[in-house]
């Protein structure tokens, strides 16, 4: 989609050739004043399509970099380069790993303004302005043009790309990475979407061909490829810098940061790059900021001066603390150098370019021609909203229309609004309108007419002087869709291997049960390849080829019991497999017998999606984009419904995987089929925030939501009851007390249960009862053992959503001893960029004690405490002021734990969290990460407690489950820690402990399926 018919609209304004005028070296910013924030990338893409320059375009954060990048892309389509140059994560002097996917945007935005041969707009935060870079000329000195027929001897070549610090691998998966095999070398710049595949004839380039990182295959063909530099400095003055590092003074450094240190410099002083290569850049670099690789023909245009102002400032009284403390914890040696670009250094660099400044509010940044250059004011003013009043909208359009207005509607209902556009009732006979939707605009519409675009643009806006409106999904029904250009990897057997650690047990299918000791490159028949030691009893040892991994599974036993190491080619381990397969066919006879009550079980069939077209409406409307998982679990979702007996489906998933999404069109489905939807959640924070989640989404559709929980008054609470029983209530969302007595459906076809481990015995027995009645879908993210252990023998169908969303990030976690000065920066750190913090203590008492105390610590923040003691409309009050950012820090209880969803809270503290459970930890750790944003977690402990072996295997498992979609790996561990139970009554402890629970496991599906293929008579 591309709106490109709306750039001439305001190309040929006088007020756009008056600013172009003023673009020149030496001459005063004009300030660009009377636009409103969502009409700027207009303006911009505008500007841009006129000029013929390259532009850099400088926001407030990184999330509204984001936004506008894809504000401008929807504008220009492909007639523009649009990239977003994203922030480091790392604070100044901080040690981090840097994030792949935004080192990659990085390298690729610097690369095109660093060759800019057509219109291109770079869109940066004020905070990536500060972040030192490599000076122009040496990256483009760096950049190597490799072409189809260009002769290059191997390797040269590969010492060439080596100093510009790509990794030597096995197998290319990853930007950065670069193999050789024969005459072909594979390497993936960072700068590119996809790795490249050179191919030689003796010293020349044969071919270049792209190819997929996950199937190895090439894909398509390129005339020429140009590569970066891997990181984000290079190594050439490395000898240099290790000899004038090695004069800091180490002795007050811990002994861990101390290792670290001497490797670096060991490193360096070998010439090689390492990940975090960029701590270093001050030394290896005459440090620059990304304001230079604007060509002197470029323009910059700035939203907020003084706010770029007070970023810098802020940064650099920010960069002086986190130096301090690290300097006193031990982490750093004292005299580094400045870490980041003072506003002393910044000033000038601005100053100097052809710039275009937006006006805002305060007296600094108003409009004076006479000092500042001339003012625009082409009346671009916010779009009207109607939050889903769909005939007022109809009617507003209509008297637009009347008046010779352009009306552009850009959104991802498109049908359905081309149909209430063209229904008389709601236009009137004279002014019905029939449009077909629209999947571009290449020419402007003419005025007095409707424009409907299927596709997807942040936020409209209207303009009296251009006769011409612009809305979309956020102005029309209250919301817009929201999504990245980049996808997350999700599991692969590379995961499998980064989880193990030497001395962890594992279970090969044919040899039994040995210890990982690491991984090994051997050569065999002139073939090198990568295996795994694997040690058995005595000095028996094996080596299993990486690509074999299918066969091999972690060791889970029941406790802390160290499993005996099997011996290679006894007949020890064919015993205790047969012996758990003996016990696995008889638990698997009784699994069956529960099959067969399952399967004959009446259900009600829901009609398929094409019988329900406002189903495929609403999911168009999905303000995100669905993952590969997604799909599968609404399409199994679905598929179980559509059958003719009850559903009892579990959908696994991580913390902000979109669970919620497909339980609210489960339920939709239910409801258009006139069925009623109950929705169980274990707290009534989550009550609320669900009813107003899927209040907001079926908002346009005729479906009468209501909440059950304490929230809601004794006499609201009876009214939703008697409405209820009665089928005036569509859907129903609420805390256990949706399961008392006195609750009653009229047709209750769906019940959604989230967290079902929350819930107690009582409440599971009346689950029991309604199981066998209706459909029934539950939620979790680490399910409990037991819940499990059924869902990996089948007892129970179950969909595992692992594909992280879009623009996801793994979560920066740390177990540190509480104190006072982390606590501060941790904070500090959030507010600064904006965001909000959870901070937990599950204590009510002293609750109060603790935020007094934080509030002295940080006096700059504002504070306010939630615990489930507090008056039902005072905690509704406060849970919903944090929601709007009415404060920055929330002092809670585990209120917080089970599904809330605050985008801009990105940092949690967990107190005394040796205390929590370890689904409850990864539960807390959730709340925060749902965004684009870099998020911290932050567990602290008593140093004067002593941990218990438990509460150490807790915390350890937390702080190594960092990736992303590690909810299903914490379950697993969770199992190892606690155990499986006893499934059905039996006792299977002796027989999991022999072959281990996943072994054990396979063996019990196994035997199901052996059974499945017997006549019934056998089972019974």
């Amino acid at each position: 989609m591309a709106l490109r018919g709306l750039l001439s609209l305001l190309v040929d304004r006088p007020e756009l050739r008056r600013l172009r005028e003023h673009l020149a070296p030496g001459a005063a910013a004009p300030v660009v004043s009377g636009v409103a924030e969502s009409a700027r990338p207009y303006l911009v893409a505008s500007l841009a399509a006129s000029l013929n320059r390259p532009l850099l375009y400088v926001v407030h954060d990184g999330e509204a970099a984001a936004n506008v990048a894809e504000a401008l892309r929807g504008v220009l389509g492909h007639d523009v380069d649009v990239c977003c140059y994203p922030d480091r994560d790392a604070l100044p002097y901080e040690r981090l790993m840097p994030d792949p996917l935004a080192v990659q945007g990085r390298m690729h935005a610097l690369t095109l303004l660093i060759r800019a041969t057509r219109p291109l707009i770079v869109v940066c935060s004020a905070r990536a302005l500060t972040q030192p870079v490599v000076p122009a000329a040496e990256f483009a000195a760096a950049l190597l043009e490799l072409r189809a027929g260009l002769r290059a001897e191997p390797r040269i070549l590969l010492e060439r790309l080596a100093a510009l610090g790509y990794e030597l691998v096995a197998e290319v998966e990853a930007p950065g990475q670069l193999s050789h095999r024969g005459g072909i070398i594979d390497l993936f710049p960072p700068a590119l979407v996809r790795p490249v595949r050179l191919e030689f004839f003796g010293d020349e380039i044969d071919s270049i061909r792209t190819f997929d990182q996950e199937t190895q295959r090439s894909l398509n063909p390129l005339e020429v490829v140009l590569v970066g530099p891997a990181r984000e400095a290079l190594t050439t003055r490395g000898p240099q810098v290790a000899a004038h590092l090695d004069q800091l003074s180490v002795i007050g450094m811990n002994v861990d940061a101390r290792v670290r240190w001497q490797n670096d410099l060991d490193l360096l002083r070998a010439g090689q790059s390492f990940e975090d290569i960029a701590f270093y850049l001050p030394y290896l670099h005459e440090v620059a900021s990304p304001l230079d690789y604007l060509p002197a023909a470029g323009v910059l245009v700035v939203q907020d001066y003084p706010g770029i102002e007070r970023s810098a400032r802020a940064l650099a009284e920010q960069a002086t603390e986190v130096g301090d403390r690290l300097e006193r914890d031990g982490e750093n040696p004292p005299g580094l150098r400045p870490a980041q670009l003072p506003w002393s250094v910044l000033e000038p660099q601005l100053d100097r370019r052809v710039q275009v400044r937006f006006a805002g509010l305060s007296a600094e940044e108003t409009p004076n021609p006479e000092h500042q250059g001339t003012a625009l004011a082409p009346d671009l003013v916010t779009a009207s909203s109607y939050g889903g009043r769909l005939r007022a909208f109809a009617q507003d359009v209509r008297q637009a229309l009347t008046q010779r207005q352009r009306v552009v509607v850009v959104s991802a209902q498109a049908r359905r609004l081309a149909e209430v556009f063209g229904d008389e009732s709601l236009l009137g006979k004279a002014g019905t309108v029939h449009v077909a939707p629209l999947t571009d605009l290449p020419e402007p519409p003419a005025p007095g007419t409707l424009s409907l675009v299927h596709g997807r643009f942040p936020e409209g806006w209207h303009s009296r002087a251009l006769a011409l409106s612009v809305y979309t999904d956020a102005e029309v029904f209250g919301w817009s869709r929201r999504h990245g250009d980049q996808r997350r990897p999700s599991g692969t057997p590379a995961s499998f291997l980064a989880e193990l650690r030497p001395g962890d047990h594992i279970v090969h299918q044919d040899h039994g049960i040995g210890r990982f000791v690491g991984l090994v490159r051997l050569t065999n028949s002139g073939v090198e390849r990568e295996y795994l030691h694997i040690a058995y009893a005595g000095t028996d040892k094996l080596y299993i080829p990486t690509d074999q991994l299918d066969r091999i599974t972690r060791y889970i036993g029941m406790g802390d019991a160290t499993p005996a190491l099997s011996r290679l080619g006894s007949a020890e381990w064919v015993r205790a497999k047969q012996h758990a397969k003996e016990s696995a066919t008889e638990i698997a006879a009784d699994l069956l017998r529960l099959y067969s009550v399952r399967e004959a079980a009446e259900g009600h069939p829901f009609p398929p999606d094409d019988e329900q077209p406002w189903l495929q409406e609403l999911e168009e409307g999905f303000p995100y984009e669905e993952t590969p998982d997604q799909h599968r679990a609404i399409a199994e979702v679905k598929a179980d419904m559509e059958r003719a007996r009850p559903m009892d489906r579990l959908v696994c998933g991580d913390v902000g995987y979109g669970k919620t999404e497909v339980a609210l069109r489960a339920a939709f489905k239910a409801v258009l089929d006139q069925r009623q939807v109950a929705v169980l959640v274990p707290t009534t924070i989550l009550a609320l925030q669900h009813f107003n989640t899927f209040s907001e989404r079926l908002k346009p559709y005729p479906v009468r939501i209501e909440l059950l929980s304490r929230f809601r008054s004794e006499k609201e609470q009876k009214e939703v009851l008697a409405d209820l029983a009665l089928g005036r209530v569509d859907i129903v969302i609420g805390t256990h007390r949706l399961l008392q007595k006195d609750v009653v459906f009229n047709t209750l076809g769906l019940l959604v249960i989230d967290e079902e481990q929350r819930f107690g015995v009582a409440h599971k027995e009346r689950l029991k009862q309604l199981r066998t009645e209706v459909d029934v879908l539950t939620l979790t993210a680490t399910p409990i053992p037991r819940t499990l252990h059924m869902a990996l023998i089948e007892v129970r169908d179950m969909s595992v959503i692992e594909t992280p969303p879009h623009e996801r990030l793994p979560i920066r976690t740390y177990i540190r001893e509480s104190e006072d000065a982390l606590m501060r920066e941790a904070i500090v750190r959030e507010i600064d960029r904006g965001g909000q913090v959870f901070f937990v203590h599950n204590r009510v008492q002293g609750i109060q004690a603790i935020a007094h105390r934080l509030q002295k610590l940080v006096p700059e923040a504002r504070f306010v405490v939630a615990h489930g003691q507090m008056p039902e409309d005072q905690l509704e009050h406060v849970m919903l002021d944090f929601g709007a950012g009415e404060s920055d820090v929330l002092v809670c209880t585990t209120i917080i734990e089970n599904g809330l969803d605050i985008p801009n809270a990105n940092t949690i503290i967990v107190n005394n969290s040796s205390h929590f459970g370890l689904a409850q930890l990864y539960q807390l750790r959730g709340r925060v990460g749902r965004g684009s944003h870099q998020a911290y977690a932050y567990f602290l402990y008593n140093k004067d407690t002593k941990l218990t072996p438990i509460q150490e295997k807790r915390l350890r498992a937390i702080f190594e489950a960092t990736e992303l979609g590690a909810g299903f790996r914490i379950a697993m561990k969770d199992l190892e820690i606690r155990g499986a139970g006893n499934l059905l009554g039996a006792e299977q402890s002796g027989f999991m402990n022999s072959v281990g629970f996943e072994m054990y496991t396979r063996l019990l599906a196994e035997a199901i399926a052996e059974l499945e293929g017997k006549r019934p008579e056998t089972v019974q």
